[in-house]
This record gives structure tokens, C-alpha cells and sequence, in this order.
């Protein structure tokens, strides 16, 4: 007997990468505070360096026109403004992220890089796409539009993220708490049954979530988040228990636990049975070391 396993029976969930080999890799996006926050770091210094250059622009044609006798016509002093601008809020933006592979100043301080949409390095072109559009989202309409695209967006994407194919990607992810979470004695028997190999890792992460702060929770306010959790468990579970919503989410974060241990168990096995197989002599070969 043959099974098949279409496209159409596989979800992923929105952070995730979808690699060749169909394996969902779970990168989480940076989240809205963290782009603004590295966004007004990077804002508030291109301006102090384009004020601070500015004059030193003005200082340097002063004397320029002092030392030689010249003198600049007034028509070409909005052409220097213009190109001094986009020097500083195109080319210097583009530059910095190319060479840095989607970092930046900001970006650096809240652990964002921004990459493209398969999680890959950008390059000049995606670069140069975000700071087009950049000097319309965030400096022409002093940001309103990133801000209301940014709100909206699962990913926190802008427009510019959009047109080029690229989010920010989240760098420095904290370490999991680890948890002594032990199957309630209530579901011994249906642990033996159960099937919660479908449950969604970002389900997942938030029982672990929900287990690290519990004790700090109010009672009411726990048994709320454990039955929000509970119904979103549900679907992908198999038998459903007749408990209670914590005890059933318990039971399926840590039966998830402990399934996800045994196959990379088993899969660590096989390896190493392949691997023995592999460095062996063929038989009759004698060993010439």
C-alpha cells in the first residue's frame, strides 16, 4: 500500500522558511516595536549626520569661493541640496545595508537583520528597493505609512519589505526556560494513545509560555489563557481527553516533549548505524593502516 502526501495537506505557519526539502524551519520575524525602535535610532543619526555635513558642505565651498575667486549661482544651490539629500537618505542606507548584509546601527542594537523573504542575504537590489520607498514611507510622510503598513502586516513588513521580497529577521532569540513538566497520573492511559505529532510549534510555544509564568498568573486569568490554549490545541490532537483545560494542555505539551525526544533518539541511531556501516572495510578487505 502506498501513501501520498500532497502539497495542499501541509501547513506552515507565517514565520516559517520552507527549505527544498519541504522542512518548515521556524524563523521568528522581528516584531513592530523592535523595527521602529531600530528604525528611529537609524533616523535620528542619518539626520545628525546630514546636519553635521551640511555644514561642513557650506564651510567647504565658503572657502573654496574665498581662496579662487568664484562664486556659485543661486540656481544650482537646490541642485546641491537635492543630491546631498539623496546622497545621505538613498545611497548612504543602501550602502550600509549591501555591505553589512541587511544590518544597520539600529538594527544592531534591537539584534534585527533584515533579509529576504527565503532567508537568504539580501543584496544592492533589495537594498536600494527599501530606500526608495523608505524616503516616502518614513521621511516624506514623517512616517505615518510604515507605521499604519507596519501595524497591519503579520511580519511587520513595509512597503519597501514588500516590493523587494525581504522582513526583518529576529537574531538574538532567547534561550527556552527549561520546564519539569510531568504527565498528570489522570492521562497515563491516554498518553499511550494520543496523537499530537500535528500540533503547530508556535501553538507549542506558547504553552511552554503559558507554564513559565503560571504560578504569576491570577486564577481567573489562568484558567482564561489555558482555555484559549486548549481550543487552540484541539483540532490537532487526537483523542481528546475529559479534563480540564490546563490538565489537557499539560498533557499535550509534555507528551509533545517527550515524542519530539524519541525520534531525535532514533533518528541519532540511525545515524550512527550508518555512519559504522560506512567507515567498515568491505569484507575480505584487509586494513592497510
Amino acid at each position: 500500500m502506498s501513501t501520498s502526501t500532497t502539497a495542499s495537506s501541509i501547513s506552515f505557519d507565517e514565520d516559517d522558511i520552507v527549505i527544498g526539502e519541504g522542512v518548515a524551519l521556524g524563523v521568528p520575524s522581528a516584531g513592530f516595536l523592535s523595527r521602529a525602535g531600530g528604525a528611529a535610532i537609524d533616523l535620528a543619526v542619518t539626520l545628525l549626520l546630514y546636519i553635521l555635513s551640511l555644514f561642513a558642505l557650506g564651510w567647504l565651498l565658503t572657502n573654496w569661493m574665498y581662496f579662487t575667486g568664484s562664486t556659485i549661482s543661486e540656481a544650482w544651490l537646490p541642485v546641491l541640496q537635492v543630491s546631498w539629500t539623496v546622497l545621505w537618505f538613498i545611497f548612504v542606507p543602501v550602502t550600509v545595508e549591501t555591505l553589512s548584509h541587511g544590518r544597520s546601527l539600529g538594527k544592531l542594537i534591537f539584534g534585527v537583520r533584515v533579509v529576504r523573504d527565503d532567508g537568504g542575504a539580501i543584496g544592492f537590489r533589495h537594498a536600494f528597493v527599501r530606500a526608495l520607498l523608505g524616503l516616502f514611507e518614513v521621511f516624506i510622510t514623517f512616517g505615518s505609512v510604515a507605521i499604519l503598513v507596519g501595524l497591519l502586516n503579520p511580519r511587520a513588513k513595509r512597503f519597501g519589505d514588500m516590493l523587494a521580497g525581504t522582513y526583518a529577521q529576529l537574531e538574538r532569540v532567547r534561550r527556552p526556560v527549561p520546564l519539569d513538566l510531568r504527565l498528570p497520573p489522570v492521562l497515563q492511559g491516554w498518553a499511550a494513545v494520543a496523537d499530537v505529532s500535528k500540533l503547530p510549534d508556535p501553538v507549542a510555544r506558547r504553552m511552554h509560555d503559558f507554564f513559565l509564568q503560571a504560578e504569576r498568573l491570577d486564577p481567573r486569568a489562568r484558567q482564561q489563557l489555558a482555555g484559549v490554549l486548549a481550543r487552540q490545541a484541539r483540532p490537532h490532537v487526537h483523542p481528546i481527553p475529559d479534563v480540564d483545560a490546563e490538565t489537557f494542555v499539560l498533557g499535550v505539551a509534555v507528551l509533545r516533549r517527550e515524542r519530539e525526544y524519541q525520534g531525535i533518539e532514533r533518528r541519532r541511531t540511525r545515524v550512527e548505524r550508518i555512519a559504522q556501516s560506512t567507515q567498515a572495510l568491505p569484507h575480505g578487505f584487509p586494513y592497510r593502516g
